[in-house]
């Protein structure tokens, strides 16, 4: 492979509006990434495309089609390194050769131990002119989904809190309805119609009797997951609604209640038996990887406190979503947004970086990763 300038202003501008493409397919795409792609040639664009629906043709190909016969000798530039084995579509090196592309720039290398780097090598032996890595990073993040999923087994979590200044997610008798704006909410209402999965604690879920849905016109519903140690979740609660596709999954411990679950399964739920872990709650581990074989390539943890430490306490928070009211709420009894056993020093504590701040009206969202 050839290593051209990868901070040309050029090749960066293009990957710029590459990435841009991708968000058209977050939400549809899973458990495929939501590469984008552009033909370019004599500083013109003449072809785009995104990966609109997983079993359908990817970015590349969308982009090729589009450009039609002038993609022969023109720069392909692509967020993700073209694919190079038999899926669901043929192989995207196997499109681009035949359209008769020149040069091609990619972002992220493949994670998927199937590639392994084989698109960008086979392309090079067949003559085309290869440069990996443009704007690697920011494709990097913008797959990360799809990266977590490829090389740990399971989906990327993101842990999303709502919360006022000093930290309290509801009232001291238990009411939270509203601690964010209408801004902050139509966000996480976006955030579920882009990942595949969102997950509460039964408590919440006794509590606030949520249904998880995505509330935007176009928007899918995500597969929405309760986790319940013991089965109390009501058979009438609304997260159970079957005419809300995908569905509902309640993680429950081994050897349920016969009766709960039988009513569970008759109001639309799928009740998942699964390992007890730390506390005799579900193994959140073992049920992440089950997640993960079912292709749920990202999920949205929101609540509650419970639930938010059993997942960073067994490392298996990838980002944080802390959104913050300006109200102060106090009691000491008020729910907080972490809860469990907690560290013992401050070096115990679980790192974050590059935060970011993002304001949703007079609410404030802090964007983290974790370390």
């Amino acid at each position: 492979m050839t290593r051209a300038r990868l901070k040309d202003p050029v090749h960066q501008h293009y990957m710029r509006r590459a990435l841009a493409l991708t968000r058209r397919g977050l939400g549809s795409s899973s458990p495929n990434p939501a590469v984008g792609a552009l033909v370019v040639a004599g500083g013109r664009v003449l072809g785009l495309g995104w990966h609109a629906r997983a079993g359908e043709p990817h970015a590349e190909v969308h982009a090729l089609r589009q450009a039609g016969a002038a993609a022969r000798d023109a720069d392909l530039y692509v967020t993700l390194e073209p694919c190079h084995h038999q899926g669901r579509t043929p192989p995207c090196t196997q499109a681009i050769l035949k359209a008769g592309v020149a040069r091609v720039f990619y972002g992220a290398a493949d994670p998927n131990p199937r590639v392994a780097g084989g698109g960008g090598a086979f392309l090079a032996a067949q003559g085309v002119e290869v440069t990996p890595g443009v704007l690697a990073e920011q494709c990097a993040f913008e797959h990360r989904f799809f990266f977590t999923h490829a090389s740990k087994g399971r989906p990327h979590v993101i842990l999303k809190t709502a919360a006022s200044l000093d930290g309290k997610t509801a009232t001291v008798d238990g009411l939270s309805r509203w601690v964010t704006g209408p801004a902050a909410r139509r966000y996480v209402h976006r955030l579920r119609g882009w990942l595949d999965a969102v997950a509460v604690g039964v408590g919440t879920a006794l509590a606030d009797d949520p249904q998880l849905t995505c509330r935007l016109p176009g928007r899918r519903n995500p597969l929405r997951l309760v986790v319940d140690s013991n089965l109390r979740l009501p058979s009438g609660a609304k997260v159970l609604d079957p005419g809300a596709a995908p569905g509902c999954l309640v993680a429950c411990g081994p050897h349920p209640d016969k009766a709960r679950r039988q009513a569970l399964e008759r109001a639309g739920a799928e009740v998942l038996a699964l390992p007890r872990g730390p506390g005799g709650r579900v193994d959140l581990a073992v049920l992440l990887a089950e997640l993960g074989r079912r292709g749920i390539t990202s999920l949205l943890a929101e609540g509650g406190a419970e639930l938010a430490w059993a997942l960073v306490a067994a490392g298996l928070v990838d980002e944080v979503m802390y959104f913050f009211a300006p109200k102060l709420v106090g009691g000491a009894a008020a729910p907080p947004m972490i809860g469990g056993a907690g560290v013992a020093s401050m070096d115990q504590a679980v790192l974050l970086s590059r935060p970011l701040v993002r304001r949703f009206g007079d609410d404030v969202m802090l964007w983290a990763a974790v370390k």
